[in-house]
C-alpha cells in the first residue's frame, strides 16, 4: 500500500462510522448535495441524520487598497457547499427577518422599477436560483459577453443571490433591474483582486451605461493619501448625479483595526456598512470608524447581518460567508425597496442622497458608535422616516 500524501485528501469529506465517531470514512464530495436521509441510509446511520466532518475551510479576500490594486475586503470567510458541516443545507432567514426586509416584502415591495448595479467578480448565472433572472452584464476584466463569475470564490454570485435568488432562500429585492459589472478576479493566491482603474471604469458604467439608481460595492481598501484616487472620483461622480452608493466598511476590525473604514466607504455621502451576527452583536472583524465628521455621516452609518450568512455559490452550490460585504448588500436591498415605494427620490443631484442618510440616522437613533454606527438596519423604520419630497434643508 502506498503512503497517502496530505494533498491526496484535498477536496474529500469525512463521515464518522456509526457507533464509532473516531473512525472516519472518506467520501466523494459530490454526495454532499444528496438528501440527508439518503446519505444516512447509505452510511448506516438511518434513521438518524448523518453529519459530516469538514476536511478544511477556505479563507479569501484579505484586503489592501493601494495605487495599483483594489482588493475585495468583504468576503473573508467563505465555505463552499461541499464543505458545509450542516446537512441538509441551512438557511439565513434570520438575516432578512432581523432587519425588517421581510416586513417590507410583505407590504408588496420587491425593488421593481429600481436599477441596482453590483460591482464585484461577476455572476454565475447558471445557478438554478437565478433561473429566469434577467441581468445586464459587463465584463471589465475580459471580454465575455455572457455572464460569468471571475472570482477565486464566487463572491459576486453570493452577493447577487442575497438580492434576487429564488428557491432555497429568496433574495430581498427580486424585482430589481439588475446590472452586474465583473471588475474583480481571482489571483494565484486565491484572493479576489482588481486594478482600481478597472473598478472605477465599472462604477462609471453603472452610472452612465446602465443608468443605475443605486450602486452596491462589496469591496474596498486603504485610502490613498496625497494621490489621485480614481475609484473615489468615480464614486463622487455617481453621488453628484443622484446615484445612491452603499459600500462595505471593511473587515480589519479587532487588534489590526486602523480606526478607519475602507475606501470608498469613508466618503461622507456613501453609506458605510458594518457587520453583525445573529444576536445583533457587532462582528469582531467589522471595521471601526474614526469618530470624526458630522451627522449623519459618522462612519460606519449602519450595521447589518454579515456572519455565517447563506447565499448562492458557483454551479448549483450554496455557500456560507462572513464579512461586511454581505451586510452591504442587505442595506442595498432595503434602499431598493424604499426607492420602489418612493420613486420621487430618484433625482439628478445629491439632495435625496443626503436626505436618505438623515432618514437612516433618524430610524436608528441619534447616538453613534465607531463600531456599531447608528445601529443595526431596521428597513421598515427607515422606510417610514423617508420624506419623498426630499427637503434640501434638514
Amino acid at each position: 500500500m502506498s503512503a497517502v500524501r496530505p494533498s491526496d485528501l484535498d477536496g474529500v469529506e469525512f463521515l464518522p462510522e456509526p457507533g464509532e465517531p473516531r473512525i472516519l470514512t472518506a467520501v466523494d464530495p459530490s454526495a454532499v448535495q444528496h438528501e440527508a436521509a439518503w446519505r444516512s441510509e447509505v452510511m448506516g446511520w438511518a434513521p438518524r441524520v448523518v453529519t459530516a466532518v469538514p476536511h478544511r475551510k477556505r479563507s479569501v479576500a484579505r484586503s489592501s487598497f493601494g495605487l495599483v490594486a483594489l482588493l475585495v475586503v468583504v468576503g473573508m470567510i467563505v465555505s463552499q457547499g461541499w464543505f458545509l458541516v450542516e446537512i441538509p443545507l441551512g438557511e439565513s432567514e434570520w438575516a432578512f427577518e432581523n432587519t425588517g426586509l421581510r416586513d417590507l416584502s410583505e407590504e408588496g415591495f420587491d425593488g421593481t422599477g429600481v436599477r441596482l448595479c453590483v460591482v464585484d467578480t461577476g455572476i454565475d448565472a447558471s445557478h438554478p436560483a437565478f433561473e429566469g433572472q434577467e441581468v445586464v452584464f459587463r465584463d471589465f476584466v475580459g471580454s465575455s459577453r455572457d455572464p460569468l463569475d471571475r472570482g477565486a470564490t464566487a463572491h459576486g454570485t453570493m452577493m447577487v443571490g442575497l438580492l434576487v435568488a429564488e428557491g432555497h432562500q429568496d433574495g430581498a429585492a427580486q424585482g430589481v433591474t439588475l446590472g452586474v459589472a465583473a471588475a474583480l478576479a481571482g489571483d494565484s493566491d486565491g484572493d479576489n483582486i482588481g486594478d482600481d482603474s478597472i473598478v472605477a471604469e465599472a462604477i462609471d458604467w453603472c452610472r452612465t451605461g446602465f443608468d443605475a439608481d443605486l450602486i452596491s460595492l462589496s469591496l474596498g481598501g486603504k485610502r490613498l493619501e496625497g494621490q489621485r484616487d480614481v475609484v473615489v472620483s468615480s464614486v463622487r461622480r455617481a453621488l453628484d448625479d443622484g446615484v445612491f452608493v452603499v459600500a462595505a466598511a471593511g473587515n480589519d476590525g479587532g487588534t489590526d483595526d486602523d480606526g478607519r473604514v475602507a475606501s470608498p466607504a469613508f466618503l461622507p455621502r456613501v453609506i458605510a456598512v458594518g457587520a453583525t451576527n445573529e444576536t445583533g452583536a457587532v462582528w469582531e472583524n467589522s471595521s471601526r470608524g474614526d469618530g470624526t465628521g458630522e451627522h449623519p455621516n459618522l462612519k460606519p452609518e449602519v450595521t447589518a447581518p454579515g456572519v455565517n450568512v447563506i447565499s448562492t455559490g458557483s454551479g448549483d452550490a450554496w455557500f456560507t460567508s462572513s464579512g461586511t460585504s454581505v451586510s452591504t448588500v442587505l442595506v442595498s436591498a432595503a434602499l431598493a425597496l424604499i426607492l420602489e415605494a418612493q420613486p420621487e427620490l430618484k433625482v439628478d443631484d445629491d439632495r435625496c442622497v443626503v436626505h436618505l442618510k438623515h432618514a437612516l440616522r433618524e430610524s436608528l437613533g441619534a447616538s453613534h458608535s465607531p463600531k456599531a454606527g447608528y445601529g443595526e438596519l431596521d428597513a421598515m423604520a427607515w422606510f417610514e422616516a423617508v420624506d419623498p419630497s426630499c427637503p434640501v434643508e434638514l
